[in-house]
């Protein structure tokens, strides 16, 4: 059925009729999950400014990863797209496309480096654009001669680098590029004053995301219980994730169950004004990381090595004070998931062989510096 998809949505776009108002309004296309999103935030008011002062702004995003549109600025609407559905099911595949053509955009631009041509790029095409703009996208050696062909779907092409860039400095130059600017990229850190206030609290504590979606990528139960050893006896300890996740991961059982230790399953959003109270977060590679950063927490990031150079550790441009982050350092780095070594003890190797020694010292280093 893949194969036929290119062939299908080009007959589907023939019968659409004229449309006859004026082009008006930018579109925003961007695929990255919940962590992405966050990133995104960071740099997406740049992208703002090019729309007209009173010129409408529309955002998609992939539908997991619109659980975090939270963060951007109020300027935009946004649109939530299930990129399941649209791969799968012609009728909503017919509809997301009918919807974009009909919002007649003066100006449609993709911030997605990694983009699929059955995905991200259909969108493209479906909008239709009076104009169109995006970065060079990313090699892909299954879709290359499609993802070059594709060329022709924009007016206008950023070549942003090589593969290994820093997200945020990547957008941050495709910004510059659209807007004929120069402007240096900015700290992963929102200002408090456009985020909730912090809630009400008796005792201090720390917030901790041991779960990840990629199992490869979650820490042993034995790091944390070292890491958190290092807290005063006094403090909580508030497990987060999503509903269901602390059950779905039995080996964290014995920690859980201590008395000054609980599960939170909240939102994102609802994350926030206790993120914003807590003494510090200790956190594997999720989004949670990325949200603890973005609204001033002290954070640990216990990351695998296969993000390096790309996200995490973030580009020393970025960084704000409240990021710490420890990986182990490998040959292979920068594998960017496509971990072709064995497992250890069901775990990246990078992963796996994070030290305990490093993670408690910088637990009580954070410490002093709160």
């Amino acid at each position: 059925m893949a194969f036929l998809l290119p062939l299908l949505d080009r007959f589907h776009a023939s019968s659409r009729g004229p449309r006859p108002s004026t082009p008006s309004g930018v579109l925003f296309v961007s695929s990255g999950g919940l962590g992405d999103t966050i990133l995104l935030s960071h740099v997406i008011e740049r992208f703002y400014r090019v729309a007209g002062e009173d010129e409408p702004v529309h955002v998609l995003l992939r539908k997991d990863g619109a659980k975090t549109a939270f963060m951007f600025p109020k300027r935009a609407d946004t649109i939530a797209v299930d990129f399941g559905r649209l791969r799968k099911d012609r009728a909503y595949r017919k509809k997301i496309g009918d919807d974009l053509y009909q919002g007649n955009y003066r100006l449609v631009i993709s911030l997605d480096y990694l983009r699929h041509p059955d995905l991200d790029e259909y969108l493209i095409f479906a909008a239709a654009g009076a104009e169109t703009a995006a970065m060079v996208a990313k090699p892909w050696r299954k879709y290359d001669a499609r993802l070059n062909k594709n060329h022709a779907l924009y007016d206008r092409l950023y070549d942003s680098g090589g593969v290994l860039v820093d997200k945020i400095l990547r957008w941050t130059a495709f910004a510059n590029w659209l807007n004929g600017t120069d402007e240096k990229p900015p700290r992963a850190v929102c200002g408090p004053n456009i985020l909730p206030a912090p809630i009400k609290t008796d005792k201090p504590f720390v917030m901790v995301q041991g779960f990840s979606a990629v199992k490869g990528k979650q820490c042993a139960p034995a790091l944390f219980e070292r890491a958190l050893a290092q807290l005063p006896d006094d403090w909580n300890v508030v497990f987060t994730g999503a509903p269901g996740e602390d059950a779905a991961n039995p080996e964290f059982a014995d920690l859980l169950s201590r008395p000054n230790v609980r599960y939170d399953d909240s939102t994102f959003e609802q994350l926030v004004p206790k993120l914003r109270a807590a003494k510090m977060a200790i956190s594997v590679d999720t989004a949670f990381m990325h949200l603890a950063i973005a609204v001033g927490t002290p954070t640990l990031g216990l990351a695998s090595a296969a993000y390096v150079d790309e996200i995490v550790p973030y580009a020393d441009e970025t960084t704000p004070e409240n990021a710490h982050f420890i990986y182990h350092d490998m040959p292979c780095r920068s594998c960017l998931g496509d971990c072709r070594l064995p497992p250890e003890d069901g775990r990246f190797p990078c992963i796996a062989r994070l030290e305990t020694e490093r993670v408690e010292d910088a637990v009580r280093g954070m410490m002093g510096a709160n």
